[in-house]
């Protein structure tokens, strides 16, 4: 069993170097331009061999070029995304910019219309629970600020300065329990006060016979010396007047966004 074995590995031995000798010599022939008969016959035999040599080379080189393409695609990829998240950074940081300018002109805006003195500064810090709330601006008495400066934005009265330091001041937001503001209902001219009560404000001491409508714009009276007259508060979104009692009851959304407080005007002084 094992001479059987030793003489069919020394045969397979044999075959293989005669197959690999023929097979080098066609690759030689086949460059040749003329060959004889034993030379065609050689060809003949080693064709199918070297068809599978050949169609296994071009398997390897296409797959090694693939493999070479996937790996330059995978780096192109990651480099191009790298671009990508510097340039949307970039981009975000230019739209910041251009919404705040923006903001800031329509301060600039506002004051030109309004006739004011004003001081732009911005919001640093918030501190708004149920009832007490405020919000702390960077700017202060170098800066000219004072305690009671009323503080608005374009879209209406924000609060009045609570109190203030070198480089910063509290704000006290119209919206807090304890802030209070003369008030018009512009379109009767009903006087009231407006009062703060956590995320809107009502108007008390509004007569029941006087004539109020949801919808109402609520604008400062100028009376008490914090809010020049005319600034917008808010308007009108529930009237009750009740059976009983010499006043109703009214409920005022406020004109100022306060969730999206960023930068303020702090009245100085009215113009003279």
């Amino acid at each position: 069993m094992q001479g059987l074995r030793t003489k069919f590995r020394t045969a397979a031995l044999v075959c293989g170097l005669l197959l690999s000798t023929l097979l080098l010599y066609s690759v030689n022939l086949r460059e040749r331009e003329k060959t004889g008969l034993f030379e065609r016959s050689v060809l003949r035999v080693t064709a199918p061999f070297l068809e599978v040599i050949d169609g296994t080379g071009r398997a390897l080189a296409d797959a090694w070029t693939h493999y070479l393409w996937l790996v330059g695609t995978a780096s192109e990829n990651e480099r191009l995304l790298a671009e990508n998240s510097l340039l949307q950074g970039e981009l975000d940081a230019l739209e910041e910019l251009r919404l705040a300018n923006e903001r800031l002109r329509e301060l600039l805006e506002f004051r030109e219309t309004a006739g004011v003195e004003a001081i732009p500064a911005r919001v640093v810090a918030e501190d708004a629970t149920s009832w007490f709330r405020t919000v702390v601006i960077d700017k202060g008495t170098r800066d000219g600020l004072a305690e009671g400066m009323a503080v608005v934005v374009p879209a209406g009265v924000v609060g009045r300065v609570l109190k203030v330091s070198a480089g910063e001041a509290r704000v006290l937001l119209i919206t807090d329990a304890s802030s209070a503001a003369a008030a018009l209902v512009q379109r009767t001219r009903t006087r009231g006060v407006c009062r703060g009560r956590g995320e809107g404000l009502t108007l008390e001491f509004a007569l029941r016979q006087e004539d109020i409508q949801v919808g109402d714009r609520i604008i400062t009276s100028g009376m008490g010396g914090v809010f020049p007259k005319g600034l917008l508060i808010g308007s009108v979104v529930k009237v009750e007047r009740g059976d009983y009692g010499l006043f109703q009851a009214v409920e005022i959304t406020p004109a100022a966004d306060f969730s999206r407080l960023e930068e303020v005007l702090v009245l100085v002084r009215e113009a003279p």
